[in-house]
């Protein structure tokens, strides 16, 4: 026996606190009852219908990493019809991404229908450390150097930069290029953490997630993740 919610994240069809969301809102039945009480335990001989659509217990699990590319929308669909992450991924699963990147953001991205994964990699308390490459407006002085590797409160909460480093310097154009890595998952969060030292940011690509790298991977390149890389994304709960 297995929390209802657990099951839905499980086969991939939402994250679990989505799940427990369509739970209380009377959008899931088992056995053809809705049921409202999160904790809700079941086994793997009950239907479960998830507003309207049945759960396959058994669907195989996949995993994608992908390069986004500039102008994409980290989303499974989208209501002005822009090209989305998932249309880049040739698969007949309902997978979705891990996470997003802004629609002028790019880099690296998760995609998967593993909703066990998903909430290990989402959840604040496993830190899952990503590094960015943000091109920025100004030169970094000495101030924001420290600010940066102390820690900079943004919306009533530390931003801890792990990493940082100052791969280039253009003089001329008045313009930097940095390297950082932050545990944060935070929409917008290393523009703003940028905007806060008045260096606003003109492009900013995501090149790891943990140890996984951008490397030979171009943009609008995807691969499936291996066995042992998933296993270990799982070992970083």
């Amino acid at each position: 026996m297995e929390r209802l919610q657990k099951v839905i994240a499980s086969s991939g069809i939402a994250s679990r606190r989505k799940a427990e969301e369509l739970i209380n809102k009377g959008k899931v039945k088992v056995n053809g009852n809705i049921v409202t009480e999160l904790g809700t335990k079941v086994s793997g001989n009950d239907t479960i219908e998830v507003d309207g659509t049945i759960l396959k217990r058994d669907s195989v699990k996949e995993y994608y990493l992908l390069n986004k590319p500039r102008g994409v929308i980290s989303s499974v669909s989208d209501d002005l019809n822009r090209p989305t992450v998932v249309d880049y991924i040739d698969t007949d699963a309902r997978i979705y991404p891990v996470g997003r990147l802004d629609y002028d953001t790019t880099g690296l991205i998760i995609l998967t229908n593993d909703g066990e994964l998903t909430n290990i990699l989402a959840h604040p308390r496993n830190k899952i450390p990503k590094t960015y490459i943000a091109k920025i407006e100004g030169l970094l002085n000495k101030d924001d150097i420290d600010r940066l590797r102390n820690g900079i409160l943004i919306e009533g909460r530390k931003v801890v930069v792990e990493n940082f480093k100052i791969r280039d310097k253009d003089f001329e154009k008045k313009t930097s290029l940095i390297e950082l890595t932050i545990f944060e998952g935070r929409n917008h969060i290393v523009k703003k953490l940028f905007e806060s030292l008045h260096h606003p940011v003109i492009r900013l690509s995501r090149i790891k997630i943990a140890f996984l790298s951008s490397e030979n991977l171009k943009s609008g390149q995807y691969r499936k993740l291996s066995i042992k890389e998933v296993k270990k994304l799982y070992s970083l709960k």
